[in-house]
Parts: C-alpha cells; sequence; structure tokens
C-alpha cells in the first residue's frame, strides 16, 4: 500500500472515530494522532503523579 493510500485510510479513519475533519488530520503530527489512538483504546500511560511533577519541575524550572 502506497503513502497516499495508508495516508487516506488513516484519514478516514480519524473522521470516522475521531469526528476529526480533514484539516484537523493533516495538523496533527504522527504522534499527536497516536496519542489520541492509544487513548481512545484505552492504551494511554496513567498519568504524571504529583511527586514526579515536582521533580521535574525542581530539574527545569524554566519549564
Amino acid at each position: 500500500m502506497s503513502f497516499a493510500e495508508r495516508a487516506g485510510r488513516l484519514a478516514g479513519m480519524a473522521g470516522a472515530v475521531l469526528g476529526w475533519p480533514p484539516d484537523r488530520f493533516w495538523a496533527a503530527t504522527p504522534a499527536e494522532l497516536a496519542a489520541v489512538v492509544r487513548a481512545v483504546t484505552g492504551e494511554a500511560e496513567a498519568p504524571v503523579d504529583a511527586a514526579t511533577l515536582g521533580r521535574m519541575r525542581e530539574a527545569c524550572p524554566d519549564g
């Protein structure tokens, strides 16, 4: 299957399953699309806990 065929199929699935219009699909990065798919399928990682977030803030105080 070519890139164009795969992209067209993914765009159709994003529209049908996620309700994304074409411009939203094409504006999303592959990582963003993957994160949404993981969240919808229940494969999303647990959110960061408060202690981990605190250590991250200390390590990178400027964000």
